[in-house]
């Protein structure tokens, strides 16, 4: 029975051991709903020894620094490693296609910019992934939340990627060669398009229309807005063999909205002053 420890037991990393069980493989993780404390360095050390895989999804710090190759780096020897990163690290490029080739760095995340570096030069596969959406969380949630917008923004782009095709990816991923890989789908889309989809599904009117002032967004929602590329996931496709299922937000949506009511989605107020993300 093949053995992954996941640091970061969090939304994705959930649907990816979901998707590894069914094939045999034994989960030992740490985060508030995995089996070990990431304090607790003794038994993660003698986990990480008996793994065969390590897949950490654990963001860097405030200064930095990330925490898993800080505290148990001298102990991933010998093991396949796998990084959740961002696709974050390519920075804005005007809505130009960005594939693994493109550099990193120009953006506002320096500190995920360092760590996918870091976890690269470990010969890491490092899946750079956009905008994760799925049940629990995604555009529908936002409108029952009344946390939706559309914002008066000219040619803003954004890649998302759904959570089950995020877990196809990692898990097709896992023996594939070190390196980055792009995990999204195939259609790029402004924020409006995927609200009014979503509104479209429920049979509600969308929110109105409103400036970034109007809105009053967070700064973090902001530094969001000031990012536009489009995600190129070729090289998954052909090293990975892997097709995103829900090519697009359209197909993601309609899939969600099955289990999503109309009523409860309709109940919440939009007010102008609720952050985007």
């Amino acid at each position: 029975m093949p053995r992954i420890f996941i640091f970061g037991f969090g939304y994705t990393a959930g649907f990816i051991a979901r998707a590894l069980r069914p094939l045999g493989w034994e989960i030992v993780s740490t985060g508030s709903a995995g089996t070990l404390s990431f304090e607790d360095e003794g038994n993660v050390r003698l986990a990480l020894a008996d793994s065969d895989h390590v897949l950490s999804s654990v963001p860097p710090g405030d200064e930095g620094l990330d925490p898993v190759l800080d505290r148990y780096g001298d102990a991933l020897a010998g093991a396949k490693l796998s990084y959740l990163s961002s696709t974050g690290v390519y920075g804005d490029t005007g809505g130009a296609w960005v594939d693994e080739s493109a550099p990193t760095g120009g953006g506002r995340r320096t500190a995920r910019v360092q760590a996918d570096a870091a976890w690269l030069a470990r010969g890491a596969r490092v899946f750079r992934l956009p905008g994760i959406y799925g049940p629990g969380r995604s555009v529908f949630d936002r409108i029952a939340e009344g946390r939706a917008h559309r914002l008066k923004i000219a040619g803003q782009v954004f890649s998302r990627a759904h959570v089950e095709d995020i877990a196809a990816g990692v898990v097709a991923g896992l023996d594939a060669p070190a390196g980055a890989y792009n995990l999204s789908d195939d259609l790029p889309c402004n924020q409006n398009a995927l609200v009014e989809e979503a509104c479209r599904l429920l049979g509600i009117a969308p929110p109105p229309l409103m400036t970034l002032e109007e809105a009053r967004l967070s700064p973090m929602a902001r530094g969001f807005y000031a990012e536009n590329r489009r995600v190129a996931n070729g090289k998954a496709k052909r090293v990975l063999g892997w097709q995103p299922r829900y090519r697009d937000y359209v197909s993601g949506l309609r899939a969600l909205s099955a289990t999503t009511s109309p009523a409860s989605a309709s109940s919440a107020p939009i007010p102008a002053s609720s952050d985007q993300r």
